[in-house]
């Protein structure tokens, strides 16, 4: 039998806790819609207490959403919980977060309290808070630095309150995934009203262990994992909502189960970067832009062959197109050939092997090898190209913006001129205007490299054709020029056979 793995997802509270990722109300409620069609149980929707903002926000996601139980934090005071119901007053599922710190360090240097102390707020505060709402969280606040007969004691005596849920945090991320694993057996071995409640996990990344930690949590008996999109949130982050569920798909043997939809990950992840300003880390698991990306000749071959030489997770189950193939000097003469495939050009035997040797050489000198390197490797096997140059850039401000960009695509020049919002969005408007086939831009990224007035930018840009994504990259003092340029480098890594449906 597999138990339900309920997934309280908390990147609208302690995701927003980043610096910079403030959202408004309204992006709120877009996050909160998009968390509910992805599957997740539980939105904690903020700290109503902490700021009219945050009261509204909860408010107006209440009505938002539907199926989702709506989470609303506070600390054990009875004006943080009164505040907490107000603002629920709209929710279908409504449900009180409250709590208090538990570790020695929290009790003697954050509280100035004493033990017993402690336990008569945490149990005050259970109360008081059901008054308002049946279904009452218990947070114990570091609780991975805590001492177990303490730890047990108050555990106890909430569920006695009548908390429905206790949330045992490894707040500063200091646990072992072996040590955190024991707290939760511990509790489940020691507390003897534990079955009366839903065990929650709530780790933190300091040591990187957030995930190995809540897997821990569940394989000894949580039922609940806290948990946020990307793993943002307060310093190193929070558990990664799609490390943990996807880690649980992949093991049949943890018998828990989730309602994620897992193929709306990506698109969600994507999402909050968005809206967050948040970019995701490269190599980040399951949602990085490299997490199904090979450029080893090795791993290329035996991913060609049969996906699961190298891929535990298939991309489309995250709702990624497919994997990537990157070329590299590791890469191999069957990536290299998969690449010519897709720009029309088939190579075989003696032809495939001397092209190979002059790539190998290439290679070894740039970082990146695009459409344009191999159209030149293998220009005498074509007839015509359709790769784009980036000829001239020129813009302007006289009442409107305006640029003018010159394009030669093939062996012909091509002109065209648009007005925009700023100089980046009128080149881009001209350069689509010249181009097929038409593309979304998803994700644009501008970065600086050095210091000062003269700093030099670079330019990452994620576009979409027919589904699938196309990286293009650039540099440039003029963060214009540097924009232009990585545009037209996703452009060129678009297959031909893409062309001729436009």
């Amino acid at each position: 039998m597999s138990d339900k793995l309920w997934i309280f997802d908390t990147t609208l509270r302690d995701g927003e806790q980043v610096p910079g990722c403030q959202l408004n109300t309204q992006e709120k409620i877009i996050v909160a819609k998009a968390l509910e069609d992805l599957g997740v149980d539980i939105i904690e929707a903020g700290f109503p207490i902490s700021s009219p903002g945050d009261f509204n926000s909860v408010v107006e996601i209440s009505k938002a959403v539907s199926n989702p139980i709506i989470c609303a934090l506070s600390r054990a005071v009875e004006k943080d919980i009164e505040v907490a119901a107000q603002a629920l007053k709209f929710a279908k599922k409504g449900r009180i977060h409250t709590g208090i710190g538990v570790s020695p360090y929290h009790i003697q240097f954050k509280l100035r309290s004493t033990p017993e102390e402690i336990i008569r707020r945490g149990v005050a505060a259970v109360k008081f808070a059901k008054q308002f709402v049946e279904d009452v969280e218990f947070y114990a606040e570091d609780a991975g630095r805590s001492e177990p007969d303490f730890l047990c004691k108050i555990i106890e005596e909430v569920i006695k309150a009548g908390a429905t849920v206790v949330n045992i945090p490894d707040t500063t991320g200091y646990c072992l995934p072996e040590q955190y694993g024991g707290i939760i057996a511990d509790l489940k071995n020691r507390v003897p009203n534990i079955d009366k409640a839903i065990i929650a996990t709530h780790c933190h990344n300091d040591l990187g262990m957030a995930t190995a930690n809540t897997v821990s949590g569940v394989q000894h008996g949580a039922r609940q994992v806290e948990v946020t999109i990307n793993g943002i949130g307060e310093r190193a982050g929070n558990t990664s909502m799609e490390e943990v569920v996807m880690a649980i798909k992949c093991h049949k043997s943890i018998p828990v189960h989730t309602s994620i939809d897992t193929p709306k990950i990506y698109k969600t992840s994507r999402l909050v970067s968005k809206l967050m300003n948040m970019p995701v880390q490269p190599n980040k698991a399951i949602v990085g832009r490299n997490a199904f990306a090979h450029s080893s000749g090795i791993h290329q071959d035996g991913v060609l062959k049969h996906r699961e030489n190298y891929e535990i997770i298939d991309p489309k189950e995250v709702g990624v197109e497919e994997s990537s193939i990157v070329l590299t000097a590791r890469s191999g003469r069957a990536a290299l050939k998969h690449h010519l495939d897709a720009l029309g050009v088939e190579l075989e035997g003696e032809e495939l092997r001397k092209v190979y040797e002059e790539f190998l050489l290439l290679a070894d000198s740039k970082r990146d090898i695009g459409r344009k390197d191999l159209l030149e490797l293998v220009g005498k096997y074509l007839d015509e190209s359709n790769f784009i140059e980036l000829e001239k850039v020129t813009y302007s401000s006289n009442g409107e913006i305006s640029a003018t960009v010159q394009l030669k695509i093939g062996n012909e020049s091509f002109e065209a001129t648009q007005s925009g919002v700023g100089p980046v969005d009128a080149v881009l408007k001209a350069i689509e205007t010249l181009v097929q086939p038409q593309v979304d831009l998803e994700e644009f990224l501008i970065q600086a490299m050095t210091h000062g007035s003269n700093d030099v930018a670079k330019v990452h840009m994620r576009v979409i054709k027919s589904d699938k994504p196309y990286y293009g990259f650039a540099s440039h003092e003029d963060i214009v020029l540097a924009s232009a340029f990585a545009f037209v480098d996703a452009l060129n890594k678009i297959p031909v056979k893409e062309y001729a449906t436009a």
